[in-house]
């Protein structure tokens, strides 16, 4: 740390003050720590820190897995915003599993990482209970489970896909399939989203037709879409729109409609999810709700990094827990016909 303050032109005390998240810090000055850290090399000794501190500076982030686009970009976001307070993550993928998930709620990483940043998609409504009472911070990501005990940081789900199945409705489209149906009873955002795109079609007088409903059970990825997408056009209904339940899904589902010689939007035009980085590179690029992942990440690293603030105050009050709703949007791309006007 010495050398680190050397470098940079600093006290040792400022140098602690970066690595350790302290806010009153001015900016050009983190940025130059931070810089002279990355020349030198220098790493945090964690167990010497949690032994003179009784913290370690590291948070731990609960996922069911990378290799979903958007859980991986979520993490790229909450890695972000981690660093700009000073904090190490650990990213654990839970694999879906009820196992990987309550591994995960033990005394995480061997009482390595101060907090934990969860997004249960395995653990339902029923297990609740079992986040209370953890003896650390916590921040609950999702729509899978719900506990007025901890802090919940999530996304308009229903709004969303309501509003990605009017932008369809608003272009004439009338036979809108909707991709990515769950049969699990708690399927969590599934069934939110499936919530939203019926809730548009009631509120136009559509009824729902149950052969425009594409499964998707083993998972929301590009060929469970592109195969969902297939069953549906196998059954003979006609379809003019697609409402997929996260981008992924959508992708595959134009897939699967291009091989069939379905022009995309002329013929059906296609809403995602998520607003992932493959969303703006797709053939054509493609439509979708933006559910504020940014702004689910920052939110979430703020509430845990001040939850951590008040474990250091001895006899400090815990605020109230927090339920956060980030905003969304619709990012119009080249898979839905322009509106007029």
């Amino acid at each position: 740390m010495a050398d680190v303050a050397r470098h940079a032109g600093v006290s040792v005390k400022t140098v602690s003050n970066v690595l350790s998240g302290y806010p009153h810090v001015r900016e050009a000055t983190r940025e130059r720590v931070r810089a002279s850290v990355d020349a030198l090399g220098y790493e945090i000794n964690v167990t010497a820190k949690i032994f003179r501190s009784g913290r370690s500076g590291v948070v731990g982030l609960s996922v069911p897995e990378l290799g979903q686009p958007y859980f991986g970009e979520l993490a790229d976001e909450i890695l972000a915003a981690a660093r700009r307070h000073g904090l190490q993550v650990l990213i654990e993928p839970t694999g879906f599993t009820r196992e990987g998930e309550l591994a995960a709620l033990r005394v995480p990483r061997g009482g390595l990482v101060d907090g934990l940043i969860f997004s249960p998609a395995a653990l339902v409504q029923a297990d609740a209970h079992l986040l209370d009472d953890l003896g650390y911070p916590l921040v609950l990501l999702g729509e899978q489970m719900f506990s007025s005990s901890v802090d919940h940081v999530t996304m308009r789900n229903i709004d969303g896909a309501q509003a990605a199945t009017e932008l369809l409705l608003d272009a004439g489209r009338r036979q809108i399939a909707a991709i990515g149906m769950l049969h699990a009873e708690t399927a969590g955002s599934a069934w939110l989203r499936y919530t939203g795109y019926s809730k548009a079609l009631e509120a136009r007088g559509i009824e729902v037709d149950t052969r425009l409903l594409g499964w998707a059970d083993d998972a929301w990825h590009r060929a469970n879409g592109a195969r969902a997408m297939a069953d549906v056009l196998d059954s003979g209904v006609r379809v003019d729109g697609v409402v997929a339940f996260n981008d992924a899904l959508a992708i595959g589902a134009m897939y699967e409609l291009q091989a069939r010689g379905l022009a995309i939007p002329q013929d059906v035009g296609v809403v995602g999810f998520d607003d992932i980085e493959d969303s703006r590179y797709s053939v054509p690029t493609l439509t979708t709700v933006d559910p504020g992942r940014r702004e689910i990440a920052n939110v979430a690293v703020d509430i845990l990094r001040r939850r951590l603030q008040e474990t250091q105050r001895p006899g400090a009050e815990r605020g109230s827990p927090v339920l956060y709703l980030a905003g969304m949007r619709i990012v119009e791309r080249e898979s839905t016909p322009r509106r007029s006007g």
